[in-house]
């Protein structure tokens, strides 16, 4: 997922405002799950995408969503603003940018690994060693499988992206091939 400015804006204000690591975990968890609740839900999004439903009833909806999932205060407060401000379809990117953000606090990274086919346990484990290694930091792997690779892997973290598939190295002789 792209994020937009807006989105690491309102996650960098959000993240001013927690106040220890606990507040952080919490307020991610909470933003996520809205987020996630946000995308699955049609009547959700409509009820906010609808200029006739009063900003009042919004707040309101909002309000009761946060009672009842015993929402931290600030994310519901920058929801309640996201909401008056007629950008909550953003909170996606936010709950990304958030999530981001406190992997950097915590020196954690996320690297997403798509394989052409599924790997053993130890195969993840001595990755995860080499990318510490190359990183400095503590390397979470997020796994999917893609047969369409054909073989080897794609490996990215944050804006990095090490391609070592046979389908990215059969287009690259295509495309020589051509020229």
């Amino acid at each position: 997922m792209s994020i937009s400015i807006v989105g690491k804006r309102y996650a960098r204000a959000l993240m001013q405002l927690a106040t220890d690591d606990t507040a952080v975990s919490r307020i991610e968890a909470d933003l996520r799950d809205f987020a996630a609740s946000w995308t699955a839900s049609r009547e959700l999004r409509s009820a906010f995408e609808n200029p006739s439903v009063a900003q009042q009833s919004r707040r309101e909806i909002l309000r009761e969503i946060a009672r009842a999932t015993q929402m931290h205060d600030s994310v519901r407060d920058l929801l309640l603003l996201l909401s008056d401000r007629r950008r909550l379809a953003h909170v996606p990117e936010v709950a990304a940018a958030f999530s981001a953000t406190a992997e950097a606090r915590s020196g954690t990274v996320t690297a997403e690994v798509i394989t052409a086919s599924a790997l053993p346990p130890g195969y993840f484990t001595e990755l995860e060693r080499v990318l510490h290694e190359a990183t400095g930091k503590r390397v979470v792997i997020a796994h999917t499988v893609d047969p369409s690779l054909i073989g080897g892997l794609t490996t990215r973290i944050g804006d990095h992206v090490f391609d070592g598939s046979v389908k990215s190295r059969l287009s690259e002789l295509t495309h020589e091939l051509l020229n």
